[in-house]
């Protein structure tokens, strides 16, 4: 297989379903953060390895996966089956939030990124979600089709918020609070 077709030499990427754009479109935009959103998924399995964190991690990258098809696709769609994004993934965050919720104190202040590398890469991909989020928002503003999209990423930055605090938990950190003006 090659990897270079060279067919977006003059800056434009086809769509799933066969359409031509621009490499700064709007839909560009939107699912190449989504993969780089992915990519600090990774960076933050790699770094916290404890288990079922791990493996929750895997599971939303492979939702992100499906969460890009469907922004990768063009307006009029695409004969090839794509996996749908489901409910049930929200439903998943929801479940993963409120576990480790439970183990947590509550906050009381803003916190600051940091504390922990890992804890930092959770903030480093909350603040990139926050981007595909935004991304998508203004897709679907043009292009009514990604509710469910933005739904996931909402409640996925809610999830890699509660991760970074989680972690900072279990690596016995403290929480960096925000202190405005503190002379």
């Amino acid at each position: 297989m090659k990897i270079y077709t060279k067919t977006g030499d003059k800056g434009t990427t086809g769509l799933i379903g066969g359409a031509r754009v621009s490499k700064a479109d709007l839909q560009i935009e939107a699912y190449g953060t989504v993969d780089e959103l992915n990519s600090y998924l990774g960076l933050m399995r790699d770094s916290f390895s404890e288990e079922n964190a791990s493996n929750q991690l895997l599971s939303i990258q492979n939702n992100l996966f499906v969460l890009g098809a469907g922004l990768a696709t063009a307006p009029k769609g695409t004969k090839m089956q794509l996996p749908p994004l489901k409910i049930s993934f929200i439903d998943d965050l929801e479940k993963w939030i409120d576990a480790m919720n439970h183990e947590l104190p509550n906050l009381q202040h803003f916190i600051l990124p940091g504390g922990h590398v890992s804890s930092s890469y959770a903030q480093i991909a909350r603040s990139v979600c926050r981007r595909a989020e935004r991304r998508v928002i203004a897709l679907n503003q043009g292009d009514p089709r990604f509710s469910m999209e933005i739904k996931y990423l909402n409640r996925l930055s809610d999830y890699l918020f509660v991760f970074a605090r989680f972690i900072l938990l279990k690596r016995e950190r403290q929480e960096v609070k925000w202190i405005p003006n503190p002379d």
